[in-house]
């Protein structure tokens, strides 16, 4: 990488960082270091090319002088946000006592879309998670419990955009609502309106999502955004089943039932019940792993595939027993379910996650 303490390396930082990224359609002039804030440190890479000719020339006169700086002083301050045609804004920027690491903040913020929105459509609210590299799969087991040998090789994963992922599990108020009908064998309690819907089969999941732009989650996107970039089991950063029960509802916590949602602590993301609750469905088949890093996976077609092909599950259920089964709620588990029968499998672990592109 270029050095960008001299002015080329600063005037290459400018051209590539700039504007906030073209999907978004939110410009931020005299943001240099693209950190989605117009201050000093721009202020200062402004400066140390005062009188050149190059591409930290924000008004385009060949001359980096003191139009240049009227520009920047004017643009001072955080940069435009985006709230997305579909959504309604809930919060622009990332909560720091939510999303607590700084680094991961600024890579939100980055993107130039709000941060916390909500699906005007369904009303469910949905977290930005933003582009990264992550190693997926079985980095670090639970603790006395092997991982399964689908979840190796342990391999590089980029996903090079951002998108919107629903911050809980879809309730049964909103698919009800949606759909008219409620097929969860856990109601008729005065909290279930707020239960994760279950016992769905994938037909009446997809039928949920046509007409709305949302999606199931890629299995590598789901993985990302539970991790929230920690390497261990579980992604309150810890290898011990023990502590399990702090983020998730699971064999040895339930009581044999699913719990509302959002009960249990977030990810380092704001995400909820990613581990435990009930299963949550990805998009596609699954596919063995191999060592090759991989950008912006998409696995086959599960539509595409025999009525006895199979479908992955991911984070773990409250269904799941303690002991080797409750390690199912480790975030790289990978079980199968078979899928795209009619009318397809159902269970009272089984749920899912909306995904949805800014």
């Amino acid at each position: 990488m270029k050095n960008l303490s001299t002015g080329t390396g600063l005037a290459l930082l400018a051209a590539c960082l700039c504007t906030a990224p073209a999907d978004a359609q939110a410009p931020c002039t005299g943001d240099l270091n693209a950190d989605r804030v117009v201050d000093g440190n721009d202020l200062g890479i402004l400066l140390a090319e005062w009188g050149g000719a190059n591409d930290v020339d924000l008004n385009g006169d060949g001359r980096v002088d003191g139009a240049d700086l009227g520009l920047l002083l004017a643009a001072w301050g955080s940069c435009p946000v985006v709230t997305p045609g579909w959504a309604t804004l809930v919060e622009a920027r990332p909560d720091p006592s939510v999303v607590t690491d700084p680094a991961l903040r600024q890579r939100i913020a980055a993107t130039g879309y709000a941060w916390r929105v909500r699906d005007t459509g369904t009303q469910i609210e949905m977290l930005l998670v933003p582009p990264g590299t992550f190693q997926m799969g079985c980095i670090e087991p639970v603790i006395g419990f092997p991982c399964g040998g689908n979840e190796f090789p342990v391999h590089q994963v980029t996903l090079t955009q951002p998108f919107y992922l629903g911050r809980f599990e879809v309730t049964q108020a909103q698919f009800s609502s949606r759909m008219g009908f409620n097929p969860s064998h856990f109601q008729g309690f005065s909290d279930s309106p707020s239960r994760p819907v279950e016992y769905l089969d994938v037909h009446e999941m997809r039928q949920f999502l046509d007409g709305t732009s949302m999606r199931f989650p890629t299995e590598a996107e789901w993985e990302y955004a539970c991790r929230a970039g920690m390497t261990s089991a579980f992604h309150n950063g810890s290898n011990d089943y023990a502590t399990l029960g702090e983020i998730a509802w699971h064999g040895g916590n339930s009581g044999g039932s699913t719990h509302p949602v959002g009960e249990k602590l977030g990810n380092r993301m704001g995400f909820h019940d990613m581990l435990g609750n009930v299963f949550e469905w990805v998009e596609g088949c699954p596919d063995l792993f191999t060592a090759a890093a991989r950008v912006d996976p998409v696995d086959r077609e599960c539509t595409s595939q025999p009525p006895w092909y199979f479908a992955r599950l991911r984070g773990g259920s409250y269904y799941a027993p303690p002991g080797a089964g409750g390690s199912q709620s480790r975030v790289s588990s990978r079980p199968e379910v078979p899928c795209c029968s009619t009318p397809g499998p159902r269970g009272s672990s089984g749920g899912f996650r909306v995904a949805r592109n800014p």
